[in-house]
């Protein structure tokens, strides 16, 4: 996939980070049967997260739906793997990746420059590089305002503390690049997503969204032979052409199919 030109990033993620907990207990109060809204007014009535805030326990809610339910599939797969007894480290990355989709500073800080720093042989990631690279998109104009050294700064320090507690990067003040554990199943599903997308087995295999986990194209085409031997997926690929079937139809479909696998095993 190719960058667009005109691409605005925000500053979101000062208020965002992981929220991995949070999320964890949103998901696992969830009813399919009930409207996003119905449930989100139902978790800001009862402060199932304990917050002593509103402010906060909005901008928790408007982060959640913005990540895992502006897709309504993403949403109900994360809610099934929860409900289900999915070991955690399958929905870890899951909350990663789609958190990356949702907010393109966090997914191009980590495309643009730890992956590329990642391949040059560094484990290290000062803070001032990170900065740097902020600094470059809003000379480009591609911030949504012409951010300021604080702004900058924050929005630096919010990606290298959201980036920890996803487990891309490891210490407290300096940062170590550690690529996150992506479990076969987890692969599975979001190449299905990937697929629901590109419409192509090729785009998916090529695709620079797997740069979040550090993988290059040939170890992404190792994950699809080791997601078929598991039988999760069928892949054929004789040069350029690519063909990646799937047992379901939809996100939700497809975490039963994973579920069942699993127990199996």
């Amino acid at each position: 996939m190719t960058e667009s030109p005109d691409l605005i990033y925000t500053s979101r993620i000062i208020k965002a980070s992981a929220l991995i907990a949070d999320t964890k207990l949103l998901l696992a109060e969830w009813n399919l049967a009930q409207s996003v809204a119905e449930i989100l007014n139902r978790a800001r009535r009862e402060n199932i997260f304990g917050k002593a805030s509103r402010k906060r326990v909005e901008d928790i809610l408007l982060i959640f739906r913005q990540r895992y339910f502006d897709d309504a599939d993403v949403g109900a797969a994360l809610v099934t793997l929860t409900q289900n007894g999915a070991p955690a480290q399958w929905i870890a990355p899951l909350f990663y990746f789609f958190s990356a989709q949702n907010d393109r500073t966090l997914r191009d800080i980590v495309i643009e420059v730890l992956y590329p720093r990642h391949l040059a042989g560094y484990t290290d990631l000062p803070v001032q590089v990170v900065v740097r690279a902020i600094r470059n998109w809003v000379a480009e104009g591609k911030t949504t305002t012409r951010w300021g050294e604080e702004t900058i700064t924050r929005v630096a320090q919010g990606l290298a503390a959201t980036l920890r507690d996803f487990g891309v990067l490891q210490g407290a003040v300096n940062k170590h690049l550690t690529p996150i554990y992506l479990p076969t199943p987890s692969f599975a599903l979001i190449a299905l997503w990937l697929q629901q997308r590109e419409r192509s087995g090729h785009l998916v295999l090529q695709s620079d969204d797997w740069r979040l986990f550090f993988l290059p194209v040939e170890g992404v085409e190792r994950f699809f032979i080791e997601a078929q031997q598991e039988h999760l997926l069928t892949y054929n690929a004789a040069g350029s052409v690519v063909r990646i079937e799937f047992p379901a139809a939809s996100l939700a479909e497809y975490t039963h199919v994973l579920l069942t696998n699993q127990r199996a095993r």
